[in-house]
């Protein structure tokens, strides 16, 4: 089993937290896991992506050339990576900021209305983690039930408030692909 992942979108839309907490997901369950991120000059509002690689052996280089899987939380992170996509590889598309059509057929894609459902829980900065829970639906390479522990790790314990939305968010997820 091996998965290469790239998170890409805007600063400020929790790219690295998710690139964290899938790696974080990862090692608790006994994985060789690589984590980089790639914050450039990006801030809020700029571009920013992180690469994970997960495998059941040893990983030799942390860097994610083809992705197996990217999710693009953004038009500027589609435009960016559609192309470099591992074939048969999938791509999970955040559908309420990103409304072009993938141009490739080699491909499998999911669209999830992220920004949407976030703003509906009531909080627009869980949509990374709807999309995180939508990937798990569709790719089984991770427990769901792991990806809510890995999270509440990660989650400072000055915003412990935050823990329920995020745990609810990767449930929408999840619900929402397994219909």
């Amino acid at each position: 089993m091996r998965e290469d992942i790239i998170f890409a979108g805007f600063g400020g839309q929790g790219i690295m937290f998710m690139g964290k907490a899938v790696s974080y997901t990862a090692m608790n369950e006994g994985k060789f896991v690589t984590w980089m991120p790639s914050y450039g000059a990006e801030v809020r509002g700029g571009t920013a992506h992180s690469m994970v690689i997960i495998s059941d052996s040893s990983i030799a280089s942390p860097v994610v050339r083809e992705p197996t899987i990217c999710v693009a939380m953004n038009k500027p992170s589609f435009d960016k990576f559609e192309g470099r996509i591992k074939e048969r590889g999938l791509m999970v598309i955040n559908s309420s900021l990103v409304e072009s059509r993938v141009k490739r057929e080699d491909i499998e894609v999911l669209k999830v209305p992220a920004t949407d459902m976030a703003f509906k829980l009531g909080n627009p900065r869980v949509s990374n983690m709807i999309m995180l829970g939508a990937l798990l639906a569709v790719k089984d390479f991770l427990r769901l039930e792991a990806l809510r522990e890995a999270v509440t790790e990660l989650i400072p314990k000055s915003r412990k408030d935050l823990l329920a939305i995020n745990k609810e968010a990767i449930s929408q997820g999840y619900e929402y692909c397994s219909r």
